[in-house]
């Protein structure tokens, strides 16, 4: 199963006129297991599932959200933000099972 976490991938664009809004889309691949299923010999599987995701645009804070076993396999999330300054996008997920993954993404504003 190790095989089929992570993987984080983030969409944006690269360019933006100053004042327009930017829509950001992330997919990251993980389990999201709530601990409440068996497996084939009747065991309970442990819990897995991304407890944070973070977002930043040039070191400063953009979203900070806590996820739990709520969230379907493999989430999607999709965000706006308004193109000020040319910079990076970064993107954190980190789950329950001290798994982190990060994702980048430059925007340059004209």
């Amino acid at each position: 199963m190790a095989d089929n976490i992570g993987n984080p991938m983030l969409r944006m664009p690269s360019t933006a006129k100053k004042g327009e809004l930017v829509e950001i889309r992330s997919l990251i691949m993980h389990p999201m297991l709530t601990g409440l299923t068996k497996d084939k010999s009747g065991k309970l599987i442990p819990a897995h599932f991304i407890q944070t995701v973070t977002a930043t645009f040039n070191g400063k804070p953009l979203l900070d959200i806590d996820w739990s076993t709520a969230v379907s396999a493999n989430p999607f999330l999709a965000f706006k933000m308004r193109a000020e300054d040319n910079g990076t996008l970064k993107v954190v997920w980190k789950d329950n099972q001290n798994g982190d993954w990060s994702a980048e993404s430059k925007l340059t504003v004209s």
